[in-house]
C-alpha cells in the first residue's frame, strides 16, 4: 500500500518543512491566535505550505488535510495530513521538543508517519509492516511489566475537560507519577517509540495531531488506540492512547473506566 516512491516523497516533504522552520527558532517576530485560540507562527505556515507545492506536483490526485490551510479534496483514495509545527507553545518558547507531522492515510487509515525534530536534527520514520527508524536506525518500544511502574505523558491537563481530567488522574494514581511527564506534544510519542516512555493518554487532539503517529508507535512494537481500544482513523474523536507494551493496554482502559 506504501511504496518507496511514498517514503522518499514523505522525506522530501520533511526537509522543506525543515528548511522553511529552521530560520524562525528562537528568532521569531511574531505570532498571531486563530479562531480556536491556538497560536501560529509564520514558521507553521511557509512549512505548510512548501510541504504542500511539493505534493500538488508530486500527487496532484492525493487530498491533503493540513492544520493552517485546511482540505484540498483528491481523487485518490489517499490522503496526506501535515502538521507543520506540533507543539507551536514549545516553538514560541525556544524549546526544540516540537514536530513536523506527516501522514499518508489510505481510505482514512494512517500507514505512512513522519516525526521530524528540526533542531535536534531527530527523524522517526514509521510505515505499516515495517520497523520504525530513528535516523536510519530500528526505533523499539520497551516493557513495562506493571502499571505501577509505568512512566505516563500527556501534553497538559488544560486540554481535557472536567470528566476526562477525572479520568486521566485515575490511569495517573495506577502509574509511577513521580515520574509523569507534562508537555511534549508529539515529541512524547517519539520517545515511546524510542523505549523512553510507557503510556500516553491525551483527548481533543485533531487527525493532523495524531495520525503520522500511529505507525511510528506501531512500527516500534507499540500501540495506539482510542480510550475504548479501538484503532485510530480519520472519524476516531480525537481520545488517543498510546502504549509502548501491549500488555498494558487492559489496564489502561480500566483505569479510565474506573474515574467515577
Amino acid at each position: 500500500m506504501v511504496s518507496k516512491k511514498d517514503i522518499e516523497l514523505a522525506v522530501s516533504l520533511a526537509d522543506a518543512a525543515r528548511e522553511a522552520i529552521r530560520p524562525h527558532f528562537r528568532n521569531l517576530t511574531e505570532s498571531e491566535r486563530k479562531d480556536d485560540a491556538s497560536p501560529v507562527t509564520q514558521a507553521d505556515r511557509d512549512a505548510e505550505r512548501a510541504m504542500r507545492t511539493l505534493l500538488e506536483q508530486a500527487v496532484p490526485e492525493d487530498g491533503i488535510i493540513g492544520e493552517e490551510f485546511g482540505v484540498t479534496e483528491g481523487s485518490s483514495r489517499r490522503q496526506w495530513v501535515l502538521d507543520p509545527i506540533d507543539g507551536t507553545t514549545a516553538f514560541m518558547a525556544g524549546r526544540p521538543i516540537f514536530g513536523t507531522l506527516i501522514a499518508l492515510l489510505v481510505d482514512g487509515f494512517p500507514l505512512l508517519g513522519i516525526i521530524d525534530q528540526p533542531i535536534l536534527d531527530e527523524r522517526w520514520i514509521g510505515v505499516a509492516g515495517q520497523e520504525t527508524t530513528f535516523n536510519g536506525r530500528p526505533a523499539t518500544t520497551r516493557a513495562c511489566r506493571e502499571l505501577s511502574d509505568a512512566t505516563l505523558a500527556t501534553t497538559g491537563p488544560h486540554y481535557f475537560d472536567e470528566q476526562q481530567g477525572h479520568q486521566f488522574m485515575a490511569l495517573a494514581g495506577q502509574t509511577d507519577h513521580k515520574r509523569m511527564v507534562m508537555g511534549g506534544d508529539c515529541y512524547n510519542y517519539a520517545m515511546l517509540a524510542s523505549g523512553h516512555i510507557d503510556v500516553i493518554c491525551e483527548a481533543g487532539l485533531k487527525l493532523y495531531d495524531f495520525a503520522a503517529l500511529v505507525p511510528i508507535v506501531e512500527g516500534a512494537g507499540g500501540v495506539m488506540s482510542d480510550w475504548n481500544g479501538d484503532p485510530l482513523h480519520a472519524g476516531s474523536d480525537g481520545h488517543v492512547l498510546a502504549l509502548g507494551d501491549s500488555a498494558r493496554m487492559d489496564d489502561v482502559i480500566e483505569a479510565l473506566a474506573h474515574s467515577h
